[in-house]
């Protein structure tokens, strides 16, 4: 897994609308690039409606939150329209930033090994650099956690 220091990549994929995104996009802005299992989980969207609703706070600080998953962009779409999400959500079908940034790992449930996405909070400075990795997030309290690191 990335950590703190390192450089994130710059190509993070494509958006729910099928727009290339890249952290070079943001010039001059710190990045909260935070990987979750699936759209409309239970665990996914309180994490999604926490950072959501403190969308305003993290653009006033200088922050862009974007959210990746495996889900396609039509589910991506569905979600955002959903919860009335404000932030970008890239679709990494092939989960090729999700191994790259490495947090697709194997995990356990029921009995059954998969590969799949941990859920994992990356905090990346305007230079690219990762400033904060959370790897114990609290879905309903996402927002408070990374409110507490920068501000």
């Amino acid at each position: 897994m990335k950590q703190t220091g390192e450089f994130a990549p710059d190509f993070l994929g494509f958006d729910q609308d099928g727009k290339e995104v890249r952290r070079s996009n943001f010039p001059g802005k710190n990045i909260i690039l935070y990987f979750y299992p699936k759209d409309n989980t239970s665990g996914c969207t309180a994490e999604a409606c926490s950072l959501g609703g403190a969308y305003d706070f993290f653009l006033d600080k200088g922050y862009v939150v974007i959210g990746v998953s495996k889900d396609s962009a039509a589910s991506h779409i569905k979600f955002r329209q959903k919860y009335a999400l404000p932030f970008i959500l890239v679709a990494d079908t092939e989960h090729r930033l999700c191994e790259e940034m490495g947090v697709w790992k194997m995990k356990k449930m029921a009995g059954r090994e998969y590969m799949g996405i941990v859920r994992t909070t990356f905090v990346i400075d305007p230079e690219g650099r990762i400033s904060h990795v959370v790897e114990k997030v609290n879905t309903k309290e996402a927002a408070a956690q990374l409110e507490a690191i920068i501000k």
